[in-house]
């Protein structure tokens, strides 16, 4: 029986699979798969959602002015110049819907999110990773895999799955390698969370001077509004305009808009979060290690662990859902001997020691 036929590049797009979110036996697992806010959301951001509840009836601003006008006071930028979007990931598909046709090229590193791969293939486009070194992007590489046909070029710093950074020296050299008509995506969904490592930059200043160039920022990790889908970009009047006017009328809820907005504001949040993550990411290394892992070295809110085999790796997966704690296993991302743990409070990470001592 025939039917409807997709387009060829849809079929090759595997659905994204997000972090485990159910053990077996356990009523509220330890999550610590998915790199959430282990602390909740703020407060501030609590109350503004419970106060716009009395407009359910309304459709949000489609323009989102106010928390636009928010986050320019924040970063000192353009208000006309942000995009809002259900997520980062809405942005990276407007990009791909906008700037990539069958036939075009995009080219990410080797270990890239899985969203990007997705916009793109929708979109029509071939997909190229870029070997990395030591899981850290590779400049060098990911020059050498644009040709001619390349269009948009993504990178995660601080990256995902993986937790690693680089200099932004080296942001500046892919971009400065880049032709012209290449759009170069910097997602910095952690960016908090590397601040004063090296020289990092989550691209900001590159993004208001380049216009070629989108930066992406998240509410969903520092301040845990993961389930309001708020993520927004910076990029040229003229490339924002092109994304507007693609972007879906009402795509952020109000709800979504007056949290992210109150969350700007509650410093003390941000700083409890920030300290949690700092203090915990060094330890969350050590514990790792103990048990027998090699650690990828992080500059996010999660460590990425290493074993020595693949058995060993599912093994550990396993073990740890048993006891009621869920971490990521990265087979999907390509690293089949690897997982990804969020950094939890203290009781979290006692419960995950205790877990694997018991794994041996």
């Amino acid at each position: 029986m025939s039917g409807p036929a997709p387009k060829d590049s849809i079929l090759e797009i595997k659905p994204y699979l997000p972090g485990k979110a159910v053990a077996a036996g356990f009523a509220a697992p330890i999550k610590l798969s998915a790199n959430e806010n282990v602390l909740g959301c703020s407060p501030a951001a609590r109350a503004a959602y419970v106060s716009a509840a009395n407009g359910l009836h309304l459709y949000p601003d489609s323009k989102a002015a106010a928390l636009r006008e928010a986050l320019a006071a924040k970063h000192d930028l353009d208000p006309a110049r942000i995009v809002l979007g259900a997520g980062s990931d809405e942005i990276f598909s407007l990009v791909c819907q906008a700037y990539l046709s069958p036939g075009d090229t995009m080219v990410q590193p080797q270990f890239a999110f899985a969203a990007w791969a997705i916009a793109a293939r929708a979109a029509g486009a071939r997909v190229v990773s870029a070997p990395e070194r030591d899981y850290a992007v590779d400049v060098d590489a990911l020059v050498a895999a644009v040709d001619a046909q390349t269009r948009v070029v993504f990178v995660a710093n601080p990256a995902n799955p993986t937790g690693t950074v680089i200099p932004f020296s080296e942001i500046r050299s892919l971009h400065a390698a880049l032709p012209d008509h290449v759009v170069l995506v910097l997602d910095a969904a952690y960016a908090e969370f590397a601040e004063g490592v090296g020289d990092y930059e989550d691209g900001l200043r590159l993004a208001r001077t380049a216009p070629n160039v989108v930066l992406t920022r998240t509410f969903s990790k520092l301040h845990g509004l993961a389930s309001l889908r708020v993520g927004w970009g910076y990029a040229s009047a003229e490339l924002v305009d092109v994304l507007n006017r693609i972007r879906l009328p009402f795509n952020t809820s109000t709800m979504g808009q007056v949290a992210a907005a109150a969350a700007l504001t509650d410093g003390d949040f941000v700083a409890r979060s920030l300290s949690l993550v700092r203090d915990g990411r060094s330890k969350l290394e050590q514990l790792l290690r103990s048990a027998g892992l090699a650690t990828v070295p992080s500059a996010a809110n999660f460590v990425t662990a290493l074993a020595l085999s693949v058995d060993e790796a599912v093994r550990i997966d396993r073990g740890l859902a048993e006891r009621g704690i869920l971490v990521r296993a990265l087979t999907n991302y390509g690293m089949p001997n690897a997982i990804r743990v969020t950094i939890g409070d203290d009781a979290q990470m006692h419960a995950l020691e205790r877990a694997l001592i018991e794994l041996g």
